[in-house]
């Protein structure tokens, strides 16, 4: 042990102690900045007024992220009941089901958004749509990745995967879909609870949290070179004194 506190290896010492706190330190420092990302964007989200998506957003325009759980007022009507679609594989209060989704014609234009009007513990025969002009609430979501193709025959697929569905419609479709939080226009069906606005996603803030794993990688490389160096040094004391 006197080895290990000779005046040689003292500074080594306090020079590993040093490089290992500041890379702790800094670590938290930038885990502590993702954490405030995180806050500022639900903070965000939660603030966020219902406005028309007549001037918010169109079928041309790609969908972005200041759009995403966006609360919306739509006004159009729905094509009609035979063109909608079961989005498959939907679980609900864990329990599994289906989706239903349909286009809705924005402004009477070919301009259609697809809307989940409610969920189902089984796929079949199409609920009527509503008639005439219709006004209904949502909230913006993204779509969904890659999942089974669309199966024509029985109107189903596995994600409401816009790309997948604009050669089966004969609609302009805007680039994302909604999630309808109004009860006229379910047919029967239960809502769909769209995700909450504090569920912000992972990957908001992730360079830092990158820097913060990295500051603690070079910590603990830092700490292995300290314990490398002192450990060379003693035996090579030993050797001499041998």
């Amino acid at each position: 042990m006197r080895r290990w506190f000779t005046p040689g290896l003292i500074g080594l010492h306090v020079l590993g102690v040093v490089a290992v706190v500041v890379c702790i330190v800094m670590g938290l420092w930038q885990a502590g900045v993702y954490d405030s990302r995180q806050e500022h964007e639900r903070a965000d989200q939660q603030t966020v007024p219902r406005v028309a998506l007549s001037g918010l957003w169109s079928a041309d325009e790609p969908f972005s992220a200041v759009l995403s759980q966006r609360p919306v007022t739509v006004e159009g009507r729905f094509a009609p009941a035979s063109e909608q679609i079961w989005v498959t594989d939907k679980t609900q209060d864990d329990r599994p089901g289906a989706w239903l989704l349909a286009p809705l014609l924005v402004d009477g234009g070919d301009e259609a958004l697809l809307v989940v009007r409610g969920w189902a513990p089984a796929t079949g025969a199409f609920p009527e749509v509503p008639a005439g002009q219709v006004t209904i609430d949502a909230v913006l979501q993204q779509g969904e990745g890659p999942g089974s193709s669309f199966d024509p025959v029985d109107r189903t697929i596995s994600t409401v995967r816009v790309p997948a569905l604009i050669n089966e419609l004969p609609y302009d479709l805007y680039s994302g879909y909604a999630i309808s939080t109004d009860e006229a226009t379910a047919g029967g069906l239960e809502l769909v609870p769209p995700p909450l606005p504090g569920d912000v996603p992972w990957t908001v803030g992730l360079k830092n949290l990158a820097y913060a794993l990295q500051w603690w990688v070079f910590g603990l490389f830092a700490g292995f070179m300290w314990w490398r160096m002192c450990t060379e040094s003693i035996e090579a004391t030993g050797e001499k004194v041998a």
